[in-house]
């Protein structure tokens, strides 16, 4: 297995893959993706900046999709940006025969997979950080794992969980779901959970300091040593 940094401008992703083919793909289709994304935001720079739903003037799919993911959520568009560029990636892999693939742009993965997966967690301060893991079983489809935090990285949060992990068959529901949960989820106040639509996210594990919360259909959790420089980050490609 192959495992490559990537960076192109603003995103900072690593990619698993079995081939140097398929790490190619990845990075063409994430390229691509940003491109298409550049260029939009060049015609309407409020797509960039609005923290809320928003209708884009155009038909591009792939801001469409951005948009429509995040109003599911209530966030705006950006909410999903890395997991659409991880999204692109994947479906270029799978497009070029690839029937396993990682991309983690910033702790917001898309996967393909013929085999499982583990999926560490790194929640800044709190006692599980770095000590599990998620198993994530065979997907012969794109998924998503999306993590969202307020005290780990340079993403804005109006929240206060170490970590809130989402997992959806659409990286970018995940990605937006991820945001709009972080931004709400306290320990004693949980009422957010009860917004998200069951139809879209498959489960969410968050985790405040002490206090973890899981809904849904959570995968495995298995201990883990996690090694926090894996995670793809700017300050580490």
């Amino acid at each position: 297995m192959i495992r490559e940094p990537f960076r192109y401008r603003e995103t900072f992703a690593a990619i698993l893959a079995e081939t140097p083919a398929h790490v190619e793909a990845a990075k063409q289709g994430m390229i691509a993706a940003r491109q298409v994304l550049e260029a939009y935001i060049a015609r309407d720079p409020f797509f960039a900046s609005t923290f809320f739903p928003y209708e884009p003037a155009t038909d591009d799919p792939l801001i469409l999709h951005m948009a429509e993911s995040a109003a599911r959520a209530g966030v705006g568009p950006m909410a999903t940006v890395a997991g659409a560029i991880a999204a692109a990636g994947i479906d270029a892999m799978i497009a070029y025969g690839a029937t396993f693939g990682v991309v983690d742009n910033g702790g917001d993965i898309a996967l393909v997979s013929d085999r499982e997966v583990r999926v560490g967690v790194h929640a800044g301060s709190a006692p599980v950080s770095d000590r599990i893991a998620f198993l994530i079983l065979p997907k012969n489809e794109p998924f998503g794992v999306c993590t969202s935090s307020a005290t780990v990285g340079p993403s804005i949060s109006f929240g206060m969980a170490d970590a809130v992990t989402i997992f959806a068959r659409d990286p970018l529901d995940a990605d937006a779901w991820a945001t709009a949960v972080c931004n709400r989820i306290r320990p004693d106040d949980r009422q957010v959970l009860e917004t998200v639509d069951r139809h879209r996210v498959d489960a969410i594990y968050a985790i405040m300091g002490e206090t973890i919360v899981a809904w849904g259909d959570v995968p495995p959790v298995v201990p883990a040593q996690v090694n926090e420089q894996l995670i793809a980050a700017g300050d580490r490609l």
